[in-house]
Parts: C-alpha cells; sequence; structure tokens
C-alpha cells in the first residue's frame, strides 16, 4: 500500500505548502526575556493578527513521526493545537485517512489562516476528517469529543501546559503528545510538568528542526 503521504492530493498540497513557507515570511526571531514578558502582555487574537502570514510549520521529519504515531495507535480523536496553514493537520490528516477511522480538532485564531487552511483541506480532500476550532483554544477545545488519543501542541508556547491540562481528562493511558519547539524558554513550565514522572508522563526530548527540538511525551 502507498500511504496518503505518498500520493494523490495530500502528498501534493504538502509539497506546495512546503515551497510556500520556504518563500514567505519567517515567525520572529526568539526575544530577551524582558521582550517576551512584553509580548505577553498582548492579547493571543493580537499577537495571532500579526503572525497571519507566517506558516510556522513543522519539519517534515515532525510530520512523518506524528503520522506514524496516529498509524499504530488509531487514536479515535487527534487533537491539534495552532494549526497555522495546515501543514500539520495534512500530516494528521493522511494517517487518519489511512487508518480509515479517527477525526482531527484543530485550533486557530487568525481567519486569514482558517480560511486557507479550509479551502486546502478541501481541496486535498480530506476537508471531512478536520474540525477547525476557530478561536483560543482554551475555550474551543473544553467540548471536543471522544478520546484524545495523540495531540500535537505548535501554538504559543506558554500555552502548552494549560492546553495539556485542559485535555488530560480525556486521553487515555498511552496517549502521545508532541511538543514543537522545545528549545523556547516559555516552554520551560511544560517541559518541567511533563518531565516529573508524578504527572502521569514518560517524556524524551529528540531533535527537531535547526537548532530546535521536540518533546514526545506518553501518558502512563
Amino acid at each position: 500500500m502507498i500511504s496518503t503521504l505518498h500520493s494523490g492530493p495530500v502528498a501534493d498540497a504538502i509539497e506546495r505548502l512546503y515551497a510556500a513557507a520556504q518563500s514567505g515570511p519567517r515567525p520572529g526571531p526568539r526575544r530577551a526575556p524582558g521582550d517576551r514578558e512584553t509580548e505577553r502582555e498582548r492579547s493571543v487574537a493580537e499577537r495571532a493578527a500579526d503572525a497571519a502570514d507566517a506558516f510556522m510549520a513543522i519539519s517534515p521529519d515532525t510530520g512523518r513521526l506524528l503520522y506514524s504515531f496516529i498509524r499504530a495507535a488509531k487514536p479515535p480523536t487527534v487533537v491539534e493545537f495552532g494549526m497555522s496553514y495546515g501543514i500539520s493537520t495534512l500530516f494528521l490528516a493522511a494517517a487518519v485517512r489511512d487508518n480509515n477511522f479517527g477525526r482531527i480538532y484543530t485550533t486557530e485564531l487568525s481567519e486569514k489562516k482558517i480560511a486557507a487552511a479550509q479551502k486546502t483541506f478541501i481541496d486535498a480532500g480530506v476537508g471531512d476528517l478536520i474540525t477547525v476550532l476557530a478561536g483560543d483554544a482554551r475555550d474551543t477545545l473544553t467540548d471536543i469529543e471522544g478520546q484524545v488519543g495523540v495531540v500535537l501542541l505548535d501554538g504559543w508556547k506558554e500555552l502548552y501546559l494549560p492546553v495539556i491540562t485542559l485535555l488530560e481528562s480525556r486521553m487515555p493511558t498511552g496517549a502521545v503528545v508532541v511538543a514543537d519547539n522545545a528549545e523556547s524558554p516559555d516552554m520551560a513550565p511544560y517541559l518541567d510538568y511533563v518531565r516529573d514522572p508524578a504527572n502521569g508522563y514518560v517524556s524524551v526530548n529528540i531533535a527537531g528542526k535547526r537548532n530546535d527540538t521536540v518533546e514526545i511525551s506518553s501518558r502512563v
């Protein structure tokens, strides 16, 4: 069997979006501690509006890892925090399509990104698998259905911890969390949490893109 990642409209869409990400505007540089505090004072909606043209994509390797986790676990529900233009969502959708089982709930604040991603999903033939939740994930993720077997965290880093604690009651033993950009200083509270065995995770850090890393945690 040739996977949906390697042929057809999903593969074509991933290739096209990565090319657009390479030529498009980059996310802003990492900030000094004082600058980060000032940035947090702005609402998440304001920050999302400023980043409306940046793709903020996961690496292809991380995407393939997510695809593999979903194929292996066959979760009824997959959650993504931070859709952006939907590159990562397409990796998730490819796995759900190839499993013939499951649903994806993804979150995004930028109306521009939501409109573009939804068109991409329809054109790629996976729109029926994806529910896009517009707004603050701390609000929109409260009512999703089904046990959450795989989670991708790729939004604002200081929100990783409140998002994962919001989802924990619906995460069974063996649920996997993939947290991108683990080298961000804003990730410290989240990393402290998932690396403490008392909180019910086994966690490992692996290489990501460029000088960044990815934290992978399993619910035990």
